[in-house]
């Protein structure tokens, strides 16, 4: 189970991220997707982005625009995964 400093970290280190791809800090349940901040391209450099920084494979089945259209679906996401990397080691 991941704790709350270890959410935050992930959370924050997403935040950086996202905010560098649309120029601002969107707000953690803004929608960055719906308000037309987020293109193809860019999505693609989130989920590089995830993968590399976080060691997860996100695969086919994860590509669930649900999991990464705001910054706390993202943390979720991640630390879902991290947590299921780590029940397998």
């Amino acid at each position: 189970m991941q704790t709350g400093v270890e959410a935050d970290e992930v959370r924050g280190q997403l935040l950086e991220f996202v905010s560098s791809l649309v120029g601002a800090e969107p707000g953690l349940d803004e929608d960055y997707f719906e308000r037309g901040l987020f293109n193809s391209l860019a999505a693609l450099e989130l989920v590089a982005f995830v993968e590399h920084r976080f060691g997860i494979t996100v695969a086919a089945e994860d590509l669930d625009l649900d999991n990464f259209r705001t910054v706390n679906r993202l943390t979720a996401f991640v630390l879902g995964k991290t947590a299921g990397a780590d029940a397998s080691q």
